[in-house]
């Protein structure tokens, strides 16, 4: 007859390895659905449209916990935090078709007055300093044929952002579809991690770990 002290020693059998293992599995996802869900995640760039500050293949983290902790599905905030500003890079579930993720630069906030002439961008009347940003196209686009190079003036509502990307030749941003509620943004975009060129097949080793600004 086993002793309780044996008993205590005694080394788990397949059965007790077994649910070990799944417990810790389980624990495991239900952790990395956690922090998917309300801290970080990842997203990989598929356009050009952020050249040059994000390229085809770049792999980035996104904060998404810095603009408060929302309810899933929902999107409503239950902790505020704070809201972005103008200059951040943002993910945001797309206007015009919800299930796609888009990422753009905040441009304007609520209450700013954007307008763009002959490609740049006035805020509340005044030229912005944009350090950022790149033409690819030399042409102008004549005011009334279309809004990328002359657009506006309009105000941005309560709760809305107007975003734009950074390549702003090729980006289809809110001159084109409106803008985005602050609802729909999912969170700031901070790092990039991978980067892949398709087109070298090779890793871009200089952009691994770079802090985005």
């Amino acid at each position: 007859m086993m002793s309780k002290k044996s008993a205590e020693n005694k080394i788990p059998g397949k059965k007790g390895r077994l649910r070990e293992n799944i417990e810790a599995i389980a624990i495991a996802i239900v952790l990395a659905l956690f922090i998917r869900a309300f801290v970080v995640q990842a997203f990989k760039i598929p356009s050009g449209s952020m050249k040059q500050t994000l390229l085809i293949g770049d792999h980035i983290l996104v904060n998404k916990f810095i603009y408060g902790v929302k309810i899933p599905y929902l999107r409503n905030t239950i902790i505020p935090v704070k809201k972005p500003k103008k200059g951040d890079v943002v993910v945001f579930k797309f206007p015009e078709d919800p299930e796609k993720d888009f990422i753009k630069r905040v441009v304007g906030i609520a209450g700013d007055v954007v307008e763009v002439r002959d490609k740049q961008v006035y805020i509340n009347q005044e030229k912005i300093k944009d350090t950022y940003s790149i033409h690819t196209d030399p042409h102008t686009i004549p005011s009334g044929l279309q809004p990328r190079d002359n657009f506006g003036p309009v105000a941005v509502p309560p709760d809305s952002l107007f975003v734009m990307g950074d390549n702003r030749d090729h980006s289809y941003d809110s001159r084109f579809w409106g803008f985005v509620s602050l609802k729909a943004v999912k969170g700031k975009a901070f790092m990039i991690y991978w980067s892949w060129d398709r087109g070298n097949f090779g890793v871009r080793w200089r952009r691994l770990g770079n802090w985005l600004k």
